[in-house]
Parts: structure tokens; C-alpha cells; sequence
């Protein structure tokens, strides 16, 4: 299934749809039989969201491209990020490969949706773009193994964890950097576990500005899977339903290249994952 939060006239919906070559139908909160949003279902679990998409399907269709698509999990428990997670990633930035994942957060105050503007700050033109595979925790759990942490993830989404250069690298820790407002965005749509290879391996990950390629990889060469991420990230804190785990851009960022490419008003870039979806956000002045 995929599901989406959406909202038209005033009205917010949530929709599905049964799969990728399926249309959206959706059910708008002022309606008898609304499930309740993304956050409600995903924080009861795999089985609600189930019954939530079989419920869809009596309602009505809805053209994603004629609404506005909001933010799926506006307000997660946790946005973990994983940093320097493709090897060549992690060369082409100076740095060895780890042999522990790099870890920062974000603030929900940082999330934009689809379709929404990244905002370049006043204070900085060094935006660059990141482009991301997201997995969404369904359970919760603590000291989870790895021949168990799948079953922990209830989804899939997308992230454009855009960085304000100059300010991640002005202290040893990157959060700065990493949470100017509307610079992480995220959707637009949760697409179940179910619907991809275990642990999302093996699907091309591209990133696009202005219609060219400038990421090009595949979700196998993490160097951290998503499997080995929960059982790690485990071990020092609980996963809680709702949890992001940003799972790491690959090789090709603004930063990198020579000359440096940033990201600047009137640009539009796109995240695009194989039977995931494409993340697509204009760029604007703060």
C-alpha cells in the first residue's frame, strides 16, 4: 500500500492506494469512516494501516498532483540521520569510511513537504542537496536484532536532507547545519515494507537538479543497511513507532564537485528512489 496525507479547500485527507500503478482514493477527516491520519495508524501499527487501506478503497479518487501533499509524519518521536553511508560518498567529502555510522538528528521544524519550497536562509548560499531513502519504524523496541530489525520498519519514504554547508562544518557537530527551517524535506507518499525488497536493497536512488542527474546510486551500496541501522542505533536508544531513520546520501552533492554546485531560488530539485517515488521541491530565499 501507499498512503499519503493531503489537504484541498481547507480540508485534509488521508489517501491510498493499492499500488503503484493504482489510483489514490481518500477520505477526508470531516467524513464518516476517516481512519485517522498517518501518524495515528502508523503509531498502532502494521495491522491498522492495513485496515485503514482496505477502507480506502470505497472512497473516492484523487489526483495527488491537484491537492497539496503534506508532510506524511509532520511531528516524528526521532529523525536520526545517518551521515557518510555510501562509500563514495564518504570519499569524495574527505573522510575514511567509518566503521561505526555517523549519527546526527534533525528537528521536525526543519520538514517541508512535496511540492513545497526549500528555503535557502539569508545568511548562507551554500545549500546543497542530499538525497535519501527513509525508513519508517512500525515497532518499537530496544536492543533489537539484526535478523529481526525488519520487522520493525512499517515503510518507506523519501528525504532531500538539504545541508547549509558553511554552518555543518562550523563546529565538530553538524547540527546546525543540518536544521535551518524547511530544509529537510520529506514524502511524499509511505509506501509499506511489503511493496519493496526486504530492507529496500537493491533500487536506484537518483537525485536531480533542474532535470540533471547529479546523484546516481543504488540503496546496495550503503554501507550500513537498514537492517544493520536498527540493530545499532538499538543498542543505545528505543526505536519508537513513528521514527525516521534517514539512511545517508550518495556520491555526487553540490559540496564535492568543482566547482561547487549549491542550490538557488528558482531551481527545482528531485529525490526519486525505484518503486518508492519521486520527492520533488522548488527552491526559494528564505
Amino acid at each position: 500500500m501507499r498512503f499519503a496525507m493531503i489537504q484541498t479547500a481547507g480540508r485534509t485527507a488521508i489517501a491510498a492506494a493499492a499500488g503503484a500503478d493504482q489510483p489514490f482514493r481518500a477520505c477526508f477527516a470531516d467524513e464518516p469512516g476517516y481512519p485517522g491520519d498517518l501518524t495515528a495508524l502508523v503509531a498502532r501499527g502494521p495491522a491498522a494501516l492495513a485496515a485503514a487501506g482496505a477502507a480506502l478503497a470505497n472512497c473516492g479518487i484523487v489526483d495527488l498532483d491537484a491537492v497539496t501533499v503534506l508532510v506524511p509524519l509532520p511531528n516524528p518521536p526521532k529523525i536520526i540521520c545517518i551521515g557518510l553511508n555510501y562509500a563514495d560518498h564518504s570519499r569524495e567529502s574527505g573522510f575514511e569510511q567509518p566503521a561505526y555510522p555517523t549519527v546526527f538528528g534533525r528537528f521536525a521544524s526543519s520538514l517541508v513537504a512535496h511540492g513545497q519550497p526549500i528555503l535557502r536562509p539569508v545568511v548562507s548560499e551554500q545549500l546543497d542537496y542530499e538525497g535519501e531513502l527513509v525508513a519508517v519504524i512500525g515497532k518499537s523496541g530496544h536492543s533489537i536484532s539484526k535478523a529481526d530489525a525488519l520487522s520493525h520498519v512499517i515503510g518507506y519514504s523519501l528525504f532531500n536532507e538539504a545541508s547549509i554547508r558553511d554552518y555543518q562544518f562550523k563546529a565538530p557537530q553538524w547540527t546546525v547545519g543540518k536544521n535551518f527551517d524547511a530544509t529537510g524535506a520529506f514524502g511524499p507518499i509511505l509506501v509499506t515494507a511489503d511493496e519493496l525488497p526486504p530492507g529496500a536493497k537493491g533500487l536506484r536512488i537518483t537525485t536531480t537538479l533542474n532535470g540533471e542527474v547529479v546523484q546516481d546510486a543504488n540503496t546496495d551500496d550503503m554501507i550500513f543497511d537498514v537492517a544493520t541501522l536498527i540493530s545499532t542505533l538499538s543498542e543505545a536508544f528505543t526505536l519508537q513507532a513513528g521514527d525516521l531513520i534517514v539512511t545517508g546520501t550518495p556520491a555526487g552533492v553540490g559540496l564535492a564537485r568543482k566547482p561547487q554546485l549549491w542550490m538557488k531560488p528558482g531551481d527545482v530539485c528531485d529525490v526519486s528512489v525505484e518503486r518508492v517515488g519521486t520527492l520533488r521541491n522548488p527552491i526559494e530565499a528564505a
